[in-house]
């Protein structure tokens, strides 16, 4: 029986094979009236049944196009479009013509503009100037698929695990929905919200300001716009989703995002708390909502902070809250209004050990450490951006923002020094706590005035920021010495601290056109002044009157810090359809002021006067290709602390001092991409390399006597470099009409020298690496799905004064995700991450971690329940080394454990015609 089958399946196989029909359409395609070749046209072939796409493609530069592929169809319909020519149509017989010739297609201008009559395209791709437009139609997706599973389906779009979005290797930092931002242009907010099917088209162009896109300027290059229209009928209504989950261990997780669209006007809520180390929601809703002023960081293990919160990642247990709202509306025509508020608290609790090996000149030493955090954070946030068009020449934009801020932490910390013969020297313990607030105000104002039709127009800049920081800080510490002359020394201390800082910062430019939107010469101005107001007073607790009242003369500050600068520059543009350059030259006019009411000897002014340089070059081939490069010469000025001779005793073991002859550091940077996408073979390709070289570069010079006390200041030190290298190939193959499968091989090479001055002597530290690639994504009947990831680093590190300490580091990271839904309603996940690292040293060197979560789906695909289980195999860890140019250090810290959890979702969508709201019940 099983051989019968085998036999069937065989003979099945060859008949579908010999019913299928291998094409080939080659032409030509030019305008009727000026017989020039047309760029960019698209053409594709539709099933004659359903009108389906079998394939398609886009002209090149010359007008030719080639149509391959195969189709289980003998007849099929071929179409060719441009905007603002009429279409061109051929029924195709595939069985009697697979090789057609169609020799020079000549395309007349539409008939029908002057009627004001508009034609929908069918075909699925577009290209309208600088913008790349996909017909969603097109395109096959799921039946409840939502706009990120659409992305997937586009040619040259990626979109990674994290749901970072890439077309043709450059990412896309914002989304617009019909041309407006929706919750802050969050890409993965949008992306994992909106259903595809109120999608009608997909729009991309490079990313420009409101500013640059109204005076006409040229977007930015290396980044992306995705614009989503809605179609007219579902552009109103509500729709979100609700989640909840408990497991073992106590964990627990929730979440609910309520939306709701009435044409013009949205409105949207959103709010979570977990103690799974989840914001709730994407780092991008988070971030966005908040507002560009706030602070960011992020961590190598997928760990994020915004604006003192931290997330996410293998480092510490983290509980979080959020909250928000965002609302945005257009009152009448030329005036837009967007705002939201954002709280979010979250309580990190962290445990984490590591430790480092020096090299001296003349010989090594050890430190290890150990130490334990408790922070508290609460944030509350609100962002407002206005836009008022006065008329279709002068538009302005106001933009404030406020952020209060409220902070409490717990920080103990206990480290011992060891020389070469693991002999302890001496060792540093300490145990704080502190309690601050702050406030932050911002406020921008941009003014674009357009002058004729030539490209010529003025833009002005004023931004203001005020912040307010103050608190309170215990501390208490003591360091032991030992050796030949044992010390030791006892803090008990508390500092009040009131930081302030207003800062304004404007800017004007005027485009004087030479050609008329061609080339132009923009002359520049830029101002800023930030002034910074910090006083620290420290006291010691005295026993006589139990309290903290000895004033630390030592351990307190009080200055004014003053940093103005002035920039006037003038920038030569040349933009035209195939290319584009600009080049740009400016000084640099620094002056840095500070005012020490402790210490009046300490007051400085240091002028800085230097040349920054910045220049661009893009070249675009066809529609299908393009070149971009890069450079740049900035010139960075000394920070105060770095600057002032002032010595910081806060940690007995390493004394800093600054440094008032240090000069300012010259960098130069350049940078290069190539990117190529070819539309007929659905293959992509990526290249970019850039780097920096820097002169002057302000670097650490310590002192380490025979009791590893080190006392540090700072100095300038030349030849200090990093480059970078990397490279991506993608092909999607289509083996049926039900199998895909997308093949991506990629490379990066990393590269730096760094220097610091260990006892005089430069310690220079060079380091390299490589890490090749190589993953495909696997997709069947919209069944199952495997994505599998391997990535291996080799790393090099070479030292000049000792070269036996020379490290090799090889690591290894292996991730596959997989999908199944069988049965239909039943979805099963899997992420299973192994990394190997033989170079780690007193740690874990390899471990597995496999998440897995199973989700059915329940009331008509509108709700789903979960089981997930994180770390299924327990063996998370966040393990590491690091090599610099004095020290290796291994490090590990608390990860989150093992857990399982039950959960419950729910999604509802009623967005229904325009101006009408269709019924649904809710039921839990």
């Amino acid at each position: 029986m099983k051989k019968a089958l085998i036999i069937i399946a065989l003979i099945s196989s060859v008949a579908l094979n010999a019913q299928s029909y291998k094409f080939s359409i080659t032409g030509k395609i030019v305008s009727e009236k000026e017989k020039t070749p047309i760029e960019a046209a698209t053409i594709h072939l539709e099933k004659e049944k359903d009108s389906s796409i079998v394939s398609y493609t886009i002209s090149d530069d010359k007008g030719s196009f080639s149509l391959e592929g195969k189709s289980f169809h003998k007849k099929a319909k071929l179409f060719i479009s441009f905007i603002g020519m009429d279409n061109y149509t051929k029924v195709i017989s595939l069985d009697k013509t697979p090789n057609l010739n169609l020799g020079t297609i000549s395309l007349k201008e539409q008939s029908n503009l002057l009627n004001e009559v508009v034609i929908k395209s069918r075909a699925p791709i577009t290209i309208k100037k600088d913008t790349l437009e996909f017909n969603v139609k097109s395109f096959k997706t799921r039946k409840d698929a939502n706009v990120e599973d659409l992305l997937k389906k586009l040619p040259g779009v990626e979109v990674d695990e994290e749901g970072k979005i890439t077309v043709n290797g450059k990412p896309v930092n914002k989304i617009l929905v019909n041309g407006k931002p929706f919750f802050g242009n969050d890409p993965t907010i949008t992306t994992t919200n909106l259903a595809k099917e109120i999608i009608e088209k997909v729009q991309i162009t490079d990313t420009k300001s409101k500013s640059e896109a109204f005076s006409g300027e040229k977007g930015d290059a290396n980044n992306k716009t995705i614009n989503l229209t809605i179609k007219k009928e579902n552009n109103k209504g509500w729709f979100g989703r609700v989640s909840a989950g408990g497991g073992t261990d106590d964990r627990y997780e929730g979440a609910t995002m309520v939306n709701r669209f009435d044409n013009n006007t949205r409105f949207s809520v959103l709010a979570s708390a977990n103690n799974i180390n989840s914001p709730g929601f994407s780092f991008g809703e988070i971030q966005k909502m908040f507002g560009n002023g706030s602070g960011v960081w992020f961590g190598g293990n997928g760990s994020f902070g915004v604006g003192g919160r931290n997330f996410g990642g293998g480092s510490g247990i983290i509980t979080s809250k959020t909250a928000g709202a965002t609302y945005a509306d257009e009152y009448k025509k030329g005036f837009d209004v967007n705002a939201d508020y954002f709280y979010s608290g979250s309580n990190s609790k962290d445990v984490s050990r590591n430790n480092r090996e020096y090299t001296l000149p003349d010989r090594r030493y050890f430190t290890n450490s150990n130490s334990n955090s408790d922070n508290e954070n609460h944030n509350h946030s609100f962002n407002a951006e206005l836009d008022i068009e006065i008329d279709s020449t002068f538009l302005i934009n106001v933009n404030p923002s406020f952020v209060f801020n409220r902070r409490e932490s717990i920080f103990n910390r206990f480290e011992e020094s060891l020389d070469e013969n693991q002999v302890l020297t001496n060792e540093f313990s300490s145990s704080s706590f502190s309690k601050f607030d702050a406030k932050n105000f911002q406020n921008t104002i941009d003014i674009t005035k357009r002058f004729g039709k030539k490209g010529s127009f003025i833009k002005a800049s004023i931004e203001n920021q005020v912040d307010q920081s103050d608190g309170e800080d215990f501390n208490n510490s003591t360091i032991n010495i030992f050796g030949t002359n044992p010390s030791s020394e006892i803090r008990d201390q508390k500092s009040i601290v009131d930081n302030d800082l207003n800062s304004i910062r404007s800017r004007i430019s005027y485009r004087i056109p030479l050609i008329a939107n061609k080339l132009f010469i923009d002359t520049k101005y830029r101002f800023r002044r930030d002034e910074r107001t910090n006083i620290e007073s420290t006291f010691d607790f005295e026993n006589t009157t139990q309290d903290y009242t000895s004033f630390n003369t030592d351990l307190s500050t009080n200055f004014t810090y003053n940093d103005i600068t002035k920039t006037p520059s003038i920038d030569l543009v040349y933009n035209v359809k195939k290319w584009r350059f600009n080049f740009e030259v400016g000084q640099v006019n620094r002056t840095l002021e500070n005012i020490d009411l402790l210490r009046p000897n300490l007051s400085l002014e240091k002028d800085f006067n230097n040349i920054t340089l910045d220049g661009t070059f893009r070249y675009s081939f066809d529609s299908k290709a393009s070149v971009y490069l890069n450079y740049s010469l900035d010139n960075n000025a000394p920070s105060i602390n770095q600057l002032q001779p002032f010595s910081d005793v806060t940690n007995p073991s390493n004394i800093i001092t600054g440094n008032p002859n240090l000069q300012p550091s010259q960098t130069h940077r350049v940078y290069a991409n190539f990117n190529k996408y070819n539309w007929q073979k659905r293959t992509g390709f990526f290249f970019y390399m850039g780097g920096s070289l820097t002169n002057n570069q302000i670097v650490s010079k310590t002192s380490i006597d025979d009791n590893l006390v080190r006392t540090s200041t700072y100095d300038n030190a030349d030849g200090v470099y990093d480059f970078w290298s990397g490279t991506t190939y993608n092909k999607n193959v289509k083996l049926d009409s039900i199998t895909t499968i997308n093949f991506r091989l990629g490379a990066r090479l990393n590269g730096n020298r760094s220097v610091n001055i260990l006892n005089n002597v430069d310690n220079i530290a060079e380091t390299f690496s490589v890490t090749p690639n190589f993953g495909f994504s696997f997709n069947w009947n919209k069944i199952v799905s495997i994505e599998p990831r391997y990535d291996i680093t080799f790393s090099k590190t070479s030292y000049n004064v000792n070269s036996f300490l020379d490290q090799e580091f090889t690591s290894h990271r292996l991730r596959i995700r997989t999908k199944t839904n069988f049965p239909k309603k039943l979805e099963w996940r899997n992420d299973v991450n192994y990394t190997y690292n033989p170079n780690v040293i007193g740690f874990n060197q390899s471990a597995w971690f496999w998440n897995s979560t199973l989700a059915y789906s329940i009331l008509n695909d509108k709700a789903t329940i979960t089981l997930k289980a994180y770390d299924v195999l327990n063996q998370n860890t966040n393990a590491r080394r690091v090599a610099t140019s004095n020290y290796i250090e291994d490090s590990e810290s608390t990860v989150l454990q093992q857990y399982f959890m039950l959960g419950f979702s729910w999604k509802f969508n009623s967005l229904g015609q325009k101006g009408k709201i269709r019924d649904y019940d809710m039921h839990f």
